[in-house]
């Protein structure tokens, strides 16, 4: 199964400026953040941050910020516990009709249809608020594909069994040049020369 642009959202989970210096390979882990970010708003992806406390942690990466449509402020340690599910779930805009309409007893109700039901997520730590995140995603029914080199945490065994774990549960484990290319699907693609540049 590949990624569909169409049917994607992407999640930054935490690249907050008190806590990337303690990430290992936190320049790598920071530039494909960035690249995912950037690939996702030349994509027409849905991009959403969050930032754990950002009192005592200070805001998300700036460049990152920007590209977000919003940044979720929360103190769960999972986002979905502070409102992620809200951002990803558009609006639904209800038929109102008119005063000969059926009455609201008689009408059906329309299932709602997630439009994007494929989340894109990397973040910090990997094994504290992007797995939490990631795991709750998946117990409520979204498809997590979680970007393992735009993930960190302080070391390299806490990140690497975040991922083992992630695994088990059903994420798909992918990378960066993994998800542009799958966005992109073909080099005819109007997008593919400023994607492709910004993985070179």
């Amino acid at each position: 199964m590949l990624l569909n642009a169409d049917e994607c959202q992407l999640v930054l989970v935490d690249y907050q400026e008190r806590l990337m210096p303690v990430i290992h390979e936190a320049q790598a882990v920071l530039a494909n953040a960035r690249r995912l970010a950037q690939a996702a708003s030349r994509m027409q992806v849905p991009v959403w941050g969050t930032e754990q406390n950002p009192a005592r942690l200070g805001a998300n990466d700036a460049e990152l910020r920007s590209l977000c449509g919003k940044t979720l402020s929360k103190m769960h340690f999972s986002a979905v516990a502070d409102g992620l599910a809200d951002l990803l779930v558009p609006e639904v805009v209800q038929n109102k009709g008119n005063a000969r309409s059926l009455p609201k007893h008689l009408r059906k109700s329309e299932p709602q249809r997630l439009e994007r039901p494929s989340i894109v997520v990397a973040g910090c730590e990997a094994h504290v608020c992007l797995l939490q995140t990631a795991l709750d995603l998946i117990d409520e029914e979204w498809d997590v594909w979680v970007v393992t080199d735009a993930c960190g945490s302080r070391t390299e065994r806490s990140r690497d069994a975040a991922f083992d774990r992630l695994a088990g549960a059903g994420a798909e484990l992918v990378t960066t040049e993994m998800v542009a290319f799958e966005w992109l699907r073909t080099c005819e693609h109007p997008a593919f020369k400023e994607v492709h540049a910004l993985i070179k």
